[in-house]
């Protein structure tokens, strides 16, 4: 099962060790990134696989909830599945 990865929030150092630190923690393999700064606002998208992930689908919402508080930054988990229905007519 693929995923989007979303972190958006004032930029400091080592947002990407923080967040693809989890991933490797959880067995998340992290398939594409982009990430760009925009007038000191961080953005990033990642492309996830999730199919050998070591925790519920609950659980790791909470990590990612934690880990976007933790960090002050706004982090989301989309599944694909989850985009692509709502981008469909």
């Amino acid at each position: 099962m693929k995923a989007f990865i979303t972190v958006v929030g004032k930029d400091t150092v080592g947002v990407v060790a923080r967040v693809s630190g989890l991933c490797s923690e959880l067995s998340i393999n992290i398939e594409d990134i982009s990430q760009s700064i925009l007038q000191g606002m961080f953005a990033m998208i990642m492309l996830v696989d999730l199919s050998h992930c070591s925790v519920s689908h609950e659980e790791l919402r909470g990590r990612i909830d934690a880990l976007g508080r933790e960090m002050e930054m706004q982090v989301t988990l989309t599944r694909q599945e989850v985009f692509d229905a709502m981008h469909t007519i």
